[in-house]
């Protein structure tokens, strides 16, 4: 008898991996083994790989990653700025690499011929899993069952009915949600309307902006080298501040997130998140940029960003575009180092104070009272220079094609 090979599949206990194990071993014949990677989304670790193991897989493991994804995902795209279209801090974006890295090494470590996820053939997450494995396993196979099935969601929820698989969804309530630290991710079901108003229910993270405390609450970041490390004068560590953050800013009802975005396949999909900690830590970082960085860098550094979304977004992460931009980006955090205050208040996270020992903010230069050291005399000959352009470009064409213009027009005239 033939020996059968084995798939590692990407597992978090949800409708589409969950259906997956018996959908892999009926078609492909092959022997499951899953590999639930926790990146601080998952409450019951044991309990999911139980469940698989239940529903057929042959061996079944789990990894905490939570620090991993911290600091080597999250804190990167924190001193890149990365927010895709200027509104998604790429949580589950930047998750998929590191799950596909764990996918492939257990793969390797198993004699596995094969790894499998549970994206969907119209959805960012299917590219980022396979062009990773393409990346660091270029050997393996990859299949998709989502993508391969053809089922509805609805149908999906039929088939582990069916088979006695148990889901956490309902058909009532058929959301697809994704967390980690960084943000937790709403799709289907009636968000698929760009119209309707995400209901309530769907919100696990964040009050009502209409809800939360009248009163503000003030916070203190502090940063060193781009990277926050301090939360209220308390040091501590990232994934530590982002978890109480997410409490602090979400009872504020800062976090919540509707966007249309355009996805990488070619459609445009209604995307809602939760990202208290991130969107309050992604706007104190530029606050502080702004402070310690010149207007040339920060202008760059822009760009930078919006390329770096682009990458993470697009599944590019193990890549050496990515390398290369790091070199820069860790180059330019080097002076980011201060505090940010700010003020939360029913949905709005406003910046209220910042101070580094690198500021390039000179009060005595700034400053109209008596302390005023800038030289305003040094402005009339910089204005000149600086307008010296203009001048002769009005001289020398604007002025002489005005008065050509104004010779052929009284010669037709005549």
């Amino acid at each position: 008898m033939a020996k059968r090979e084995k798939v590692v599949l990407a597992y978090s206990g949800g409708l589409d991996t969950s259906v997956a194990i018996q959908w892999l071993a009926d078609k492909y014949h092959m022997d499951v083994i899953t590999l639930c990677v926790n990146i601080g989304g998952v409450t019951d670790v044991e309990g999911i790989r139980k469940k698989a193991l239940k529903l057929g897989a042959v061996k079944s493991f789990a990894v905490d990653a939570k620090e991993e994804f911290i600091k080597d995902y999250v804190f990167p795209a924190i001193k890149a700025d990365a927010l895709y279209e200027g509104q998604y801090p790429l949580a589950t974006a930047l998750g998929r690499p590191l799950m596909a890295k764990w996918l492939v090494e257990t793969a390797h470590k198993e004699g596995a011929t094969t790894v499998a996820h549970g994206s969907t053939g119209k959805g960012n997450d299917q590219v980022r899993f396979d062009v990773s494995v393409f990346a660091l396993g270029p050997e393996l196979k990859i299949v998709a069952p989502a993508r391969e099935w053809g089922m509805t969601r609805e149908g999906t929820i039929d088939y582990a009915q069916k088979h006695k698989i148990p889901v956490p969804v309902k058909k009532d309530k058929p959301y697809s949600i994704d967390e980690n630290p960084w943000g937790r991710a709403i799709e289907c079901g009636v968000l698929e309307d760009p119209w309707c108003e995400p209901p309530e229910d769907i919100y696990a993270w964040t009050k009502s902006p209409s809800d939360a405390p009248a009163k503000p609450e003030y916070i203190e970041l502090g940063f060193e080298k781009g990277l926050p490390v301090s939360l209220n004068g308390k040091r501590m560590d990232g994934l530590t501040l982002i978890d109480k953050l997410n409490v602090i800013a979400g009872r504020n009802g800062i976090g919540r997130i509707d966007h249309i975005e355009s996805r990488l396949v070619g459609i445009k999909s209604r995307e809602v998140y939760e990202a208290p900690a991130a969107q309050v830590i992604l706007k104190a970082h530029l606050a502080l940029e702004y402070m310690t960085m010149t207007r040339h860098q920060l202008r760059f550094k822009e760009l930078v960003a919006r390329e770096y979304s682009d990458l993470v977004y697009n599944g590019l992460w193990f890549s050496a575009h990515r390398e290369d931009l790091d070199a820069y980006i860790n180059s330019s955090q080097r002076f980011v180092t201060g505090s940010i205050r700010a003020k939360l208040s029913r949905g709005n996270c406003i910046i209220v104070g910042r101070k580094s020992p690198y500021s390039l903010y000179s009060y005595k230069l700034a400053t109209y009272d008596k302390e005023d050291v800038f030289d305003q005399s040094d402005a009339v000959g910089f204005i000149r220079l600086w307008g010296l352009p203009l001048k002769i470009q009005a001289q020398e064409q604007t002025a002489k094609t005005a008065k050509a213009k104004l010779a052929k027009s009284k010669r037709s005239i005549t």
